[in-house]
């Protein structure tokens, strides 16, 4: 049974306890066992850790189908379970400290650099707060961005030294400050650590992820999964995340609109402009989802030649995903706006999925100008605008 038909069988439970999710501001206890036994959150960790190493593409299936019924399942699920295919980079040590007692174990990560990390002999020592940290209060561990200097390639220019640092259980404490309007199960609260000891081992260079330099895991997770690009995949796990919400949004749209009557008693199911906005919105999420497989497909195929991609063709898949959820975004906003008023009490159907598109929408990974810049840069010959793996 592949992880997409896993999930559609897991639909019905994953759907009921999204209510229990919003109430408690994170997932349901049961709903991560289910994520975690039923082998989906453990679909990209390695099979000699117990996991599933399945191909990219059928994770990111599984991804749409739970964020389909469950937008907090689902985007917890994409960003946690993308979190042992990047462990699986790391050294032999770090992978055992994380799963040598239990392979189930799995971390929660915030990598936008907003804490200090101060070099010091053996490591660095690490201090501050992070934020949107999904699924932290299951998750054991926490890999946190930091910028830990600058380098200098050459041509008077100065790069940021950007790298993942993991923190164990204990190092770390977890803010409850996770109160929101949409995905409020998915319970991203902030991470505080102060003044904390990270070996380097435990830490990874996102310039040597950018570099395609050689990286430690890949000795033993030497599988085409573990050859593809950091930025790309974690992109395109939050794109997949994106489109299974916006996917479920359309769902209960169509479900509660054929049924809708207005005035003066006029199905609205048989007015064209009613008729052609749904038409519109399904061609736009089907377009880029086709995008986004599309993509996967690519990257797979490329690693399992153990080529990799250039900038120009990385920069063309993130435009293309986050120019994708861009414009499915835009068409549930039409389509939300197109029904009735009664979308902004809290217990409509409609609301919770609406805030939860709007809200993923939000992460600063989904940010398609840099990416449609950079790659419309590449065609005119005008070279990279930004950083692209």
């Amino acid at each position: 049974m592949s992880l997409a038909e896993t999930a559609r069988r897991l639909a019905d439970e994953l759907a009921g306890a999204a209510d229990e999710g919003d109430r408690l501001r994170r997932l349901p206890d049961e709903t991560w066992r289910l994520l975690v036994e039923s082998g989906l959150v453990r679909g990209l960790q390695p099979a000699r850790w117990g996991g599933g190493e399945v191909p990219l593409i059928e994770f990111m299936d599984a991804v749409v189908e739970v964020s389909r019924v469950n937008a907090s399942a689902g985007w917890v699920l994409g960003v946690m379970g993308v979190h042992p295919w990047q462990l699986a980079l790391f050294g032999e040590r770090a992978q055992r400290e994380m799963w040598g007692d239990d392979p189930a174990r799995i971390h929660s990560s915030s990598y936008m650099p907003t804490g200090r990390a101060t070099p010091v002999d053996g490591g660095f020592r690490l201090d501050g707060r992070w934020s949107f940290s999904s699924g932290c209060d299951h998750g054991h561990g926490v890999n946190l961005g930091a910028i830990v200097g600058f380098l200098d390639p050459g041509e008077g220019r100065k790069v940021p030294d950007y790298r993942s640092l993991l923190v164990l259980p204990g190092e770390y404490g977890i803010d409850d400050n996770w109160h929101t309007a949409g995905l409020r199960g998915t319970g991203s609260k902030d991470i505080v650590v102060s003044d904390v000891f990270v070996p380097a081992h435990r830490v990874q260079s996102h310039l040597d992820y950018a570099a395609w330099a050689p990286l430690p895991g890949r000795e033993l997770n030497d599988a085409p999964l573990y050859r593809m690009s950091w930025s790309a995949v974690f992109n395109l796990v939050l794109a997949a995340s994106v489109l299974g919400m916006a996917r479920g949004f359309m769902d209960r749209w169509t479900e509660v609109t054929s049924t809708r009557v207005v005035p003066p008693k006029a199905a609205q199911r048989d007015d064209p402009l009613t008729q052609i906005r749904l038409a519109e919105a399904e061609w736009t999420i089907d377009a880029a989802t086709s995008k986004l497989r599309r993509a996967v497909i690519e990257m797979q195929a490329m690693a399992e030649r153990n080529e990799h991609p250039g900038d120009e063709h990385l920069a063309r898949i993130r435009w293309d995903v986050d120019h994708g959820c861009e414009v499915v975004g835009t068409a549930v906003h039409g389509l939300y706006h197109a029904t009735t008023g009664r979308t902004a009490f809290v217990d409509h159907p409609l609301h919770r999925s609406f805030q939860d598109v709007q809200t993923a929408l939000g992460h600063a990974y989904l940010t398609p100008e840099g990416h449609g810049r950079n790659y419309a840069g590449h065609l005119l010959g005008a070279g990279p605008q930004v950083l692209t793996a």
